[in-house]
């Protein structure tokens, strides 16, 4: 009686496992991880005085919750495109794990109650910024993905915002120092993600997403944003050692860094292949982090 009883519940557990784990992939949640860490380096930047870890961890589980949100939703609006692209088509809602109706309420609920905790525990000027992000994100580039490569320009600025609100969460208002912080963010991005539409270029032709990649099939302008935006963000990224933000050490990391980046964007530039776009990408995730740890390290 007992092992027909376990046979009977194994099942129903097993099923609300994988449940748990479909909506926990909505949520993206290695992606939230790497803004998380920006958020929290530009709160600590921006933290003058005594450190509120109170404040702290109400902002970072605000901005998580945010983060989780904004990829439910993106992943509701591209359902139909996911399942035309290899990379994509074994995430929840392309196999039904998870229902469209299901993923809209709970990606809302997200963002709902992210903006109202930011908006109580945090303050009004992080809320706003988090409101840009839902919008910037999901209302607007998602969209234009199909209709424009330059929505990888207009995605770029959400995506920048996660250190701004963590300054914002910690000083309440935005200071020079913090729109370096977004703007080096913000320029990381074009090498990243341009890296990601070379490697895979054809299944987003597939799917009719207008990356650059797809929209100029040579590379040439590929090539070329790659290394003008990581020439662009090299002295940006020397940025918070002029402002006061860093000191000496960071700005020895952050010229090496930058030099090291800029040679993986020329070589992946030169080469115009996968294998030197992938090293790019797996460049680029290993810099920002780098980044921004030796700014909290050494922080003035």
């Amino acid at each position: 009686m007992e092992t027909a009883t376990a046979e009977i519940h194994e099942p129903a557990v097993t099923g609300a496992r994988m449940r748990i784990a479909a909506f926990i992939e909505l949520t993206k949640p290695r992606i939230a991880i790497l803004l998380v860490l920006t958020s929290a380096a530009g709160f600590y930047l921006g933290s003058v005085g005594t450190f509120d870890y109170m404040l702290f961890a109400n902002s970072m589980l605000s901005i998580a919750l945010l983060a989780f949100g904004v990829a439910t939703l993106n992943q509701y609006w591209e359902r139909d495109l996911d399942r035309l692209m290899k990379r994509t088509s074994t995430r929840p809602l392309p196999t039904s794990k998870v229902t469209p109706t299901e993923a809209l309420i709970f990606g809302i609920l997200q963002c709902v109650v992210a903006e109202v905790y930011l908006f109580l525990l945090v303050n009004p000027l992080t809320a706003f910024l988090g409101l840009i992000v839902i919008i910037g994100y999901v209302l607007v580039y998602t969209p234009l993905k199909t209709r424009t490569s330059v929505s990888t320009a207009i995605g770029a600025i959400p995506g920048a915002l996660p250190p701004l609100m963590g300054w914002t969460a910690a000083a309440n208002f935005i200071t020079p120092g913090a729109w370096a912080l977004f703007a080096m963010q913000f320029l990381w991005q074009f090498p990243h993600f341009l890296a990601i539409a070379w490697m895979y270029r054809e299944e987003y032709a597939k799917a009719g997403i207008l990356m650059l990649p797809v929209v100029e099939p040579a590379g040439t302008l590929t090539a070329r944003q790659i290394v003008m935006f990581t020439i662009m963000l090299v002295p940006v990224s020397l940025a918070p050692f002029f402002f006061g933000i860093s000191g000496p050490i960071f700005l020895v990391a952050a010229s090496i860094l930058g030099i090291l980046f800029l040679i993986a964007s020329i070589r992946a530039a030169r080469s115009k292949t996968n294998e030197m776009a992938k090293r790019l990408l797996l460049a680029s995730v290993i810099y920002l982090p780098l980044l921004f740890i030796f700014m909290v390290a050494d922080k003035r």
